[in-house]
């Protein structure tokens, strides 16, 4: 929906100026890495998530720590909601319905959500509604390198809220300021051995970053289309349910796969509500790529080739064989820096620095998490972007 309204501005853009050129003005950044000075806002926490608990109390401890926070993130949500509509429909509307959606949800999905819903003291449907925002409003950047040893780096930023509620004071996104204190680093485990590692919101069950340490790690982008995710959703509402929730099948992967193999067969192939792109690297040289998503099939595999010169795969929103939007050209200002830093010199303090370049980092950037599968380390840093900086 959001680069929909962006396809429309381009339009307005070329008819009334073929003058307009998009403010992507700074060179490729250095000495980024360790992350200081304005563009970083804070280290992420960590908690743990014991996959041995019933799925109604594995989040009880986080919720417990964010719950003021997830608060306040809902009822940002709610004020934008009213402002739409202000009669208050749209919440009641939500309230009433969306939990007899959450009955439909798969296990163990449906039960986490009913139990962060309960440790929060929030409506369930707006913690149903919480969840169901990614399937539709994500636009990022995501990369996964391989250095001249045969280390595979993959990072991202992850990019959230547009168009959802502009703060002209501070000249930021409502939303994403309201999901920076929500980022969290989790460690799932079970018979307390680590499963996979995660970046995530608080009181969000779905996996947008995550890393199967020593094994594979993975990350999903939104891929914009007609036949997109508000298509699925309703499929699902009204009874039409043999596709798979996107960030559902992420975190299925991310627990249940064992080898980049089977992780990237299963990722190209399961049915999804959603169109997407997913990012994946192995452990392995050569083991990295873009797996292009229709709803209903993969459409591409753009795979890390060091024979063709690819030593890395980058993705932001669009397909790669298409020219992105204009407006929205992260790929081009991320791929200069890439191949300025060169494989010889990649690394995560290099690669901090290209994800650190405007507008790679955006008004809409609310988290970095760099992750090397060799060593199993993750690590996140929330991020802002000082003025000026583009909105998305």
């Amino acid at each position: 929906m959001g680069r929909c309204v962006l396809l429309l501005l381009a339009a307005l853009f070329t008819v009334v100026s073929t003058q307009f050129v998009p403010p992507y003005t700074e060179d490729c950044r250095a000495d980024m890495y360790p992350p200081k000075g304005p563009t970083f806002k804070k280290g992420v926490n960590w908690y743990t998530v014991d996959l041995d608990l019933p799925p109604s109390k594995r989040w009880t401890t986080l919720i417990s720590d964010k719950k003021a926070e997830l608060g306040k993130m809902i009822q940002a949500i709610k004020d934008l909601a009213n402002a739409l509509m202000p009669s208050g429909k749209l919440i009641l509307l939500v309230d009433t319905l969306l939990p007899l959606m959450v009955d439909t949800l798969p296990h163990p999905f449906n039960e986490e959500i009913k139990g962060i819903a309960r440790d929060a003291d929030v409506p369930l449907g707006e913690v149903a509604l919480f969840n169901i925002f990614y399937e539709v409003f994500t636009v990022c950047t995501s990369i996964v390198a391989e250095d001249n040893k045969g280390n595979l780096i993959h990072a991202r930023n992850l990019d959230f809220g547009l168009f959802l509620g502009w703060d002209t004071k501070n000249k930021s996104w409502i939303i994403s300021e309201m999901l920076k204190p929500l980022v969290v680093n989790l460690d799932f485990k079970r018979n307390n051995q680590t499963v996979f590692k995660s970046t995530n919101f608080a009181g969000y069950v779905g996996m947008l970053t995550g890393m199967k340490p020593h094994v594979f790690t993975l990350t999903m982008n939104e891929r914009f289309s007609l036949d997109g995710g508000y298509v699925g959703i309703m499929e699902w509402i009204f009874g039409k349910r043999d596709g798979m929730w996107m960030s559902f099948l992420t975190r299925s992967v991310l627990e249940n796969a064992t080898s980049y193999t089977e992780a990237k067969t299963r990722l190209a192939q399961t049915k999804m509500l959603a169109p997407a792109y997913f990012i994946l690297g192995g452990n392995q040289t050569g083991q990295g790529c873009i797996i292009t998503r229709s709803r209903e099939f993969s459409v591409d595999v753009l795979e890390i080739d060091l024979k063709l010169g690819r030593w890395y795969v980058l993705e932001t929103n669009y397909d790669h064989w298409e020219e992105p939007l204009f407006l929205d050209d992260r790929r081009t200002p991320a791929m200069k820096c890439m191949n300025q830093t060169t494989q010889e010199k990649i690394s995560v303090k290099t690669i901090y620095n290209v994800l650190s370049t405007k507008p790679v980092l955006n008004k809409l950037t609310t988290y970095t998490t760099l992750m090397q599968v060799s060593e199993g380390s993750l690590e996140s840093y929330v991020r802002d972007c000082p003025n000026p900086c583009m909105p998305w």
